[in-house]
C-alpha cells in the first residue's frame, strides 16, 4: 500500500548512531477496542469489543530502555539488525527490529513502531516487508510476533499483512506494568 500523501520513506539499516533515536519513538497507541481472551475447555476465543472511553497504552521506559538493550547485545551477538524508516526531512519514521534462529528458520520481529504522525501511511508495511525481505534472505520458513491483546490497531495490520494466530500466553505480561493483558502470538509462511 503506498503512503497515503505520496511520501517517499528511506527503508536502511540502523546503525549504532541512531540508537538514541530509536529508543526516543513513540510507540503508545490509541484503540476503542480491544481483542478480549474467552477461556473455553479445549482453547479459547477471541472477541474484539469497545472501549469507552478510548484506551491508550504508554510502554514504561525501562522495559523499553530493557528491550532495546537487550536487543542490540542480541544484534550484535547474532547480527540481528534492526531496520529503519526514514521521512524525507530525516526524522524517524519508524523501526524493525529482528531476530533470526537458524534452528528452526524463524524470524521473529522483536520490535516494531510507527510514529504516531506517520501511521497510516504504509510505512509499517514497508519496513515488514524489509523484514520479510531479510527472512528470505537468510532462508527462513515463517516470520514470528507477539502482540498484546489491547493493541487492536496492531493486530488488524498485522491480519491484513497475511499473518494469522497461533498462541496465546496468559501470564506473559503478569509481574510487569501491563499486567492482565494477554501476549498473541502471530506467524505468517516467509515465501
Amino acid at each position: 500500500m503506498p503512503p497515503a500523501d505520496d511520501t517517499t520513506y528511506e527503508i536502511r539499516t540502523a546503525t549504532p548512531e541512531d540508537t538514541a533515536r530509536v529508543e526516543a519513538l513513540d510507540g503508545s497507541f490509541t484503540t476503542t477496542t480491544v481483542f478480549r481472551v474467552e477461556m473455553a475447555e479445549n482453547g479459547f476465543t477471541l472477541r474484539e469489543t469497545p472501549v469507552h472511553p478510548p484506551l491508550t497504552k504508554v510502554f514504561p521506559e525501562d522495559e523499553e530502555e530493557e528491550e532495546a538493550e537487550e536487543a542490540e547485545e542480541d544484534g550484535a551477538k547474532e547480527g540481528n539488525p534492526t531496520f529503519l524508516a526514514v521521512a524525507p526531512d530525516g526524522s524517524l519514521a519508524g523501526f524493525v527490529s529482528v531476530a533470526y534462529a537458524r534452528w528452526n528458520r524463524r524470524l521473529t520481529i522483536e520490535d516494531i513502531e510507527v510514529a504516531p504522525g506517520h501511521r497510516g501511511r504504509g510505512v509499517g508495511r514497508a519496513l515488514m516487508s524489509r523484514a520479510e525481505e531479510f527472512a528470505r534472505e537468510r532462508g527462513a520458513g515463517h516470520i514470528w510476533l507477539e502482540v498484546t491483546n489491547i493493541n487492536a490497531p496492531a493486530i488488524h495490520a498485522y491480519r491484513r499483512m497475511g499473518f494469522a494466530l497461533c498462541g496465546l500466553d496468559t501470564s506473559l505480561y503478569e509481574f510487569t506494568a501491563s499486567a492482565g493483558e494477554y501476549a498473541l502470538y502471530l506467524s505468517k509462511p516467509c515465501r
